[in-house]
């Protein structure tokens, strides 16, 4: 049995829907108290009216990653709301596509300051408040993507995500001394409102490549990003877990085992 999460002040940002959705919803479940980011403030609110609609304490506050300045207000928010921070999800991610023959410098920026210096802006606001602690907890949430993977058209969000990853790693040895541990969750392809909007055809390949034969869902990776919040993984600091059904694991789609009957 894990230790209670009940009480702790969680930030969750990019959570209006997709992942950051389904971890609001997580922490929110466990008794934590949640504040729901996003740059469309009223779905987050939705959320947040989503998390109290079960039982939980939520808070929206509308604010961009790339801001360095909103995510000072954010974080200055959850203290006043809270009283502290005690966990941040670093979720906030755009995945447009742009093959590298055509993509601009805008495209590229566009992608880097949201998935990259967003990651770095949502954790250097919130160091202050997390060092009150002895048990700070930051999750970030990078993907199979660039650190494992490649998928033509995503070279400029594959190099963001292999950054978070290069980013973790330093950000867990400064701040070890605080007590603070810093991880990432690496999901493969979930089900979400983004990857529906890749059309069918896509989630059926995907799917195909998955030896579970399903998509993840939020929960999976909520699930994980839960674990790294418990007082169980204090001893974890500077690692990432992929959570794909095995989908890294095949050479080829010729090395998934045929279906059993």
């Amino acid at each position: 049995m894990f230790t209670s999460l009940s009480g702790r002040a969680v930030i969750v940002t990019g959570a209006s829907k997709g992942i950051g959705r389904g971890m609001a919803r997580r922490f929110g479940a466990v008794g934590c108290r949640v504040l729901v980011v996003s740059r469309n403030a009223a779905q987050a609110e939705s959320v947040a009216a989503e998390i109290r609609g079960a039982g939980g304490q939520a808070y929206a506050f509308g604010a961009d990653v790339t801001q360095p300045n909103e995510m000072q207000s954010m974080a200055e928010a959850a203290v006043a709301a809270f009283g502290g921070i005690d966990i941040l999800c670093a979720n906030a991610g755009i995945f447009p596509a742009a093959p590298l023959a055509t993509m601009t410098e805008a495209d590229f920026d566009r992608v880097m300051d949201t998935n990259l210096k967003g990651t770095f802006f949502a954790v250097s606001a919130c160091l202050p408040a997390l060092k009150t602690h002895r048990h700070g907890r930051i999750i970030i949430t990078s993907s199979i993507t660039g650190p494992v993977t490649g998928y033509s058209g995503w070279s400029h969000y594959g190099a963001s995500k292999a950054g978070q990853l290069g980013f973790m790693r330093t950000a867990a040895l400064e701040l070890a001394p605080f007590g603070i541990t810093v991880n990432a969750v690496l999901p493969g392809n979930i089900a979400t409102e983004g990857l529906a909007d890749m059309g069918a055809d896509y989630t059926r390949s995907m799917t195909a490549s998955i030896p579970l034969q399903r998509l993840g869902s939020v929960d999976d990776i909520a699930n994980a990003a839960l674990f790294f919040a418990t007082e169980e993984a204090a001893f974890i600091t500077g690692q990432s877990l992929v959570i794909d059904g095995g989908q890294i694991l095949p050479e080829s789609l010729a090395g998934l085992a045929p279906e059993s009957s």
